[in-house]
């Protein structure tokens, strides 16, 4: 049994946020330096250096990527041989989260959802936790942006619809989102399970690194043509118009219900916040 301390939690769920909201990826940096490259819109490519311009002032300057930090999503995977020691895991994290918002003057955006009364600490987190072999804690940050989160839905289809249906959802939720998620944006499709797995499915989708394909050739296909078809819509960066309108789109399926077909699609911006550490 490994003993991890409560407050070694606190200070990785800190340094993740910090660093995600300031930092793009080198990554995620390349994706969008392509991008530009390949944009055929004059328009687009402006946007797309802008955006790369700002990335680079903002890791300069220490100061966040964009002005909305977030919602603090986070995932963790508890090793079933690790024992966290000295406090709470949930609260270990939430600290974390309190600490990172504060100190690192990153805006609080968590509010009652009817008197809209901010909670002043960004609280509580959004906290996804699974049990899995091991002694090793890993977690992964997610500060999840509102515009691009507006943008994103679960739709129960009926099995006659398949895959093309999954398809045109898809396509239904990027064309009405529009300029909305800040484009290029990235798509996580959550696709079987139920209501509430397919939701957390395409989340976890988007933790996936950008160019990874599904490990299902059928479904790795099945990404390549979704992202074929939404740079067609013409939306383009930031909506002014052209061919890259989606960076990467991220599918994961699970079984479902034989009367179900349930389909999550969650938008992320393409202010890409995705930190993890194992402890």
């Amino acid at each position: 049994m490994r003993k991890i301390g409560s407050h070694t939690v606190t200070a990785a769920v800190r340094e993740l946020l910090v660093d995600a909201n300031i930092s793009l990826s080198e990554s995620v940096r390349d994706v969008l330096a392509a991008a530009e490259k390949s944009e055929e819109s004059l328009q687009g490519r402006e946007v797309l250096g802008d955006l790369l311009r700002n990335a680079a002032i903002a890791e300069e300057q220490q100061l966040p990527i964009c002005q909305d930090t977030g919602l603090a999503v986070v995932f963790v995977e508890v090793g079933q041989d690790a024992h966290i020691i000295g406090g709470d895991l949930y609260e270990a994290i939430s600290e974390g989260v309190r600490q990172a918002y504060r100190e690192g003057y990153l805006r609080k955006s968590c509010c009652h959802p009817f008197t809209r009364k901010n909670t002043g600490d960004n609280l509580p987190p959004i906290i996804h936790t699974k049990l899995v072999p091991g002694e090793a804690v890993k977690i992964t940050v997610m500060p999840k942006g509102g515009g691009s989160e507006n943008c994103s839905e679960v739709r129960m289809l009926v099995p006659s619809q398949g895959k093309e249906g999954v398809k045109a959802f898809i396509l239904d939720m990027v064309t009405r989102g529009g300029p909305n998620p800040c484009p290029p944006i990235i798509i996580g499709v959550g696709v079987g399970g139920n209501f509430e797995t397919s939701a957390l499915l395409s989340k976890e989708a988007l933790m996936r690194p950008l160019g990874v394909r599904n490990n299902d050739p059928e479904i790795g296909a099945l990404e390549m043509e979704v992202l074929e078809a939404v740079n067609r819509t013409g939306i383009g960066p930031q909506g002014y118009g052209g061919t890259v309108t989606a960076l990467d789109v991220h599918i994961e399926l699970l079984p479902c219900h034989i009367a179900s077909l349930p389909v999550a699609v969650n938008i992320q911006c393409h202010a890409h916040r995705v930190r993890s550490v194992v402890l």
